[in-house]
């Protein structure tokens, strides 16, 4: 398993559209097979950063998932709404603590 984070940055009057497309699309992408976990953040300072952080089984189910219509479609809805580019990393999980 490895985790997947995303940073995305929004025109303040475009985080709405971003919302409501998360929302509608959320339990889809954690239905996804491969998927684990998915959760949403919003920067505490700069409210226009987003994170997503998902956990996936393999990099091959994350790059299925990236492959997919679902994936299209959501993304062809998400990145104009951008102010800057959107960053990426998938990191392996050393350690978690509850």
């Amino acid at each position: 398993m490895f985790v997947r984070i995303v940073k995305m940055s929004f025109e303040p009057q475009h985080i709405g559209a971003f919302l409501n497309n998360f929302e509608k699309h959320k339990a889809k992408i954690r239905a996804f097979d491969g998927c684990e976990f998915l959760e949403l953040y919003r920067d505490k300072r700069n409210t226009n950063v987003f994170f997503t952080y998902s956990y996936w089984n393999s990099e091959e189910d994350l790059e299925h998932y990236r492959s997919s219509d679902l994936f299209k479609g959501i993304w062809s809805v998400t990145k104009p709404l951008f102010n800057a580019k959107a960053e990426a990393w998938s990191v392996d999980k050393i350690a978690s603590l509850k």
